[in-house]
């Protein structure tokens, strides 16, 4: 913008001063040939530094002033600029006036410089303020970003407003008070739902802890165990729906102790043998909850042996627990949108999807790592990082690392 508006501005003036000084030694080379003519009139003679028919008169200046009229002309020789004036007279002559106009360009040439001098003044100062006042853009919109990714991790004091300054007024400013709006109307409507369905689970413990009495009275049969089987699966769920709400609510905070993964892992995998094998390549002791790590396990398993084939296989590497099947894998709306509660994934085999949501909400508790993949050679691959550095990845498999997941 500095270089088209100095470009505009300089050959604005250029060409208007041009015009100038050519308009000007016109005007002064006719007053000067009617004034010869005067002369010429009284004396016959050519006077005032004017010549009668000269040789080197331009052709198109003779074919001018054959009506009888002035004509004058501004035309370049190679050897410089020169002004014609000339005008007819008696005896088909012409009386011509021929002056130098190298002067008018010089006068030219010295105010092309001036402008460039000051086109490339305009455009440093223009460029420099713009560089200054976009780099100032461009730290807060790189705060708002930074801001707004907090917001969507879930830190719910963070302001984007407040980040970037909130008494600004600008197009920034502006989008981050909408930023803020948004974040804050979905956050009701997220909070909304939450006591919803956490009231809704409430209200359902009432009468199934009737319905679970009434069940233990039934006589033995089949019909009695159906309907026990039926009320511990409700029950269950009413316990998993209430978990979820209480992760939702981002207050959970865990107990921490020392663990050895190792061992606690396969004491935790040992219920479900033979169908899962325990493996522990490089054991590790770290700073968890162990209730917390437990549910993911345990769910984690779970879901290996519900919605997978066998072999199901847990392995501890340091501070990394993987759990893997060898079934058809997770959906890849799953792998792409991460777990749903009572979300129906296509080809799923049933169940609510509130077994892998508890797991990673439990794992972000714990400021531990829960990722999910398909192996190349098939099957689902849950990978628990209780260790993650600060781009997620976890520590070497040789190390022991004692820290706070």
């Amino acid at each position: 913008m500095s270089v088209l508006v100095a470009v505009a501005l300089s050959l604005t003036v250029h060409f208007a001063y041009a015009y100038r000084l050519a308009d000007e030694a016109r005007q002064l080379q006719s007053e000067r040939i009617e004034l010869a003519l005067r002369e010429y009139s009284r004396t016959g003679q050519a006077t005032l530094g004017t010549r009668l028919d000269p040789p080197d008169l331009p052709t198109q200046l003779r074919q001018a002033v054959k009506d009888g009229s002035t004509a004058t002309l501004l035309e370049d020789t190679g050897d410089g600029a020169v002004i014609w004036a000339a005008a007819a007279v008696p005896e088909q002559q012409v009386l011509s006036l021929r002056s130098p106009y190298d002067p008018q360009l010089r006068a030219l040439a010295s105010l092309d410089r001036v402008l460039v001098m000051g086109a490339l003044t305009v455009v440093a100062l223009g460029a420099g303020a713009g560089v200054v006042i976009g780099a100032q853009l461009s730290v807060r919109l790189r705060r708002a970003a930074a801001a707004a990714g907090r917001v969507a991790e879930g830190d719910r004091s963070t302001r984007v407003s407040a980040a970037i300054g909130s008494g600004s007024r600008d197009e920034a400013g502006e989008l981050a008070r909408s930023v803020d709006a948004m974040a804050d109307a979905l956050q009701s409507r997220i909070e909304a739902e939450r006591r919803v369905t956490a009231d809704i689970a409430h209200e359902l413990r009432t009468p199934l802890t009737g319905l679970t009495t009434a069940a233990e009275l039934l006589p033995p049969g089949r019909p009695a165990e159906l309907v026990r089987d039926r009320v511990r699966v409700l029950r269950a769920l009413v316990e998993d729906v209430l978990e979820v709400a209480r992760l939702d609510t981002a207050t959970e905070r865990a107990e921490l102790s020392e663990v050895a993964l190792g061992a606690f892992t396969t004491r935790r995998a040992a219920p479900y043998a033979p169908e899962v094998e325990t493996r522990v390549r490089a054991d590790a002791v770290v700073d968890t909850d162990p209730r917390r790590l437990e549910r993911i396990l345990t769910n984690l398993i779970t879901n290996a042996l519900k919605h997978g084939a066998p072999p199901v296989v847990v392995e501890v590497d340091g501070a990394r627990i993987t759990v893997r099947d060898h079934g058809s894998g997770f959906p890849d709306e799953l792998l792409s949108e991460g777990p749903s509660r009572f979300r129906k994934w296509p080809g799923g085999s049933g169940g609510h999807g509130l077994g892998l949501t508890i797991a990673l909400g439990q794992a972000n508790v714990l400021g531990a790592r829960l990722t999910f993949a398909n192996p190349a050679d098939g099957g689902a691959l849950a990978i628990l990082d209780l260790a993650p550095d600060e781009h997620g990845h976890p520590p070497h498999s040789g190390e022991r690392p004692r820290t706070r997941s």
